[in-house]
């Protein structure tokens, strides 16, 4: 059974002194993803970053998987646990969630990480117990606390990535999109999406990413919340 990396020391007891931390291999990985995307990332290229041989990092980590989650947790360190908390569970997540979001948009590459139930690194399990605590108010079964979650995760994921394809589009694109939709529907032959679009501010139901994430967010957590146990 593979071990994680979270279950073996950072520094073993024999052998030279240890010439690099794990949050410096953290660091370096997420640079380089950064700026040249996820695929960039390997043991020979981070390596190549700070001067020494691939070998050497197998003193420190298994392998390309524990390298991306030292990464996973590194930035998971990046999202505010200080403010305090509410008392309302919808709006406490969802603030959360916004945090949560900014990190995804810093980082692109969260979106190539490899499925993963659980963050289980000492930042991922701080988010963890900081969204439960959040939840406390709420009558749930451990269970359904998790999958509120990784619910909550998967919006912030994906909204993340439609925001980041939306600004690669550019405003002409969106623009002739929100047209083409507005001149489709006036032709009659969609009237369930003329009147959806009806709503929309300026006929454009992508304007406002946060106050769509905003509304999405408040509204499924609404409906889990009530739900106690989801189906």
């Amino acid at each position: 059974m593979e071990r994680l990396i979270w279950t073996r020391p950072e520094r073993g007891n024999r052998g030279p002194a240890a010439g690099h931390s794990r949050a410096e291999l953290a660091a370096v990985a997420v640079t380089l993803a950064d700026r040249s995307g996820l695929a960039a990332v390997s043991m020979r290229q981070v390596a190549a970053e700070l001067g020494t041989g691939p070998s050497s990092l197998y003193r420190y980590l298994g392998g390309r998987n524990d390298l991306l989650d030292l990464m996973a947790d590194a930035v998971a360190g990046e999202i505010d646990l200080g403010l305090p908390l509410g008392g309302d569970p919808v709006e406490d997540l969802l603030a959360l969630a916004v945090r949560a979001k900014a990190v995804h948009l810093r980082h692109p590459w969260l979106a190539e990480l490899p499925p993963e139930p659980l963050r289980l690194g000492p930042h991922g399990l701080a988010y963890l117990e900081f969204a439960l605590r959040a939840m406390a108010p709420a009558r749930l079964p451990g269970p359904a606390r998790l999958e509120v979650v990784a619910v909550v995760d998967a919006l912030v994921a994906q909204f993340a990535r439609a925001q980041r394809q939306q600004g690669a589009a550019g405003a002409d694109r969106r623009a002739a999109q929100a047209a083409y939709l507005g001149e489709t529907a006036a032709a009659g032959a969609y009237p369930h999406l003329a009147a959806a679009l009806a709503g929309a501010p300026g006929g454009d139901p992508a304007e406002d990413p946060e106050a769509l994430f905003g509304r999405t967010v408040r509204r499924v957590l609404g409906a889990l919340l009530a739900a106690g146990t989801p189906d």
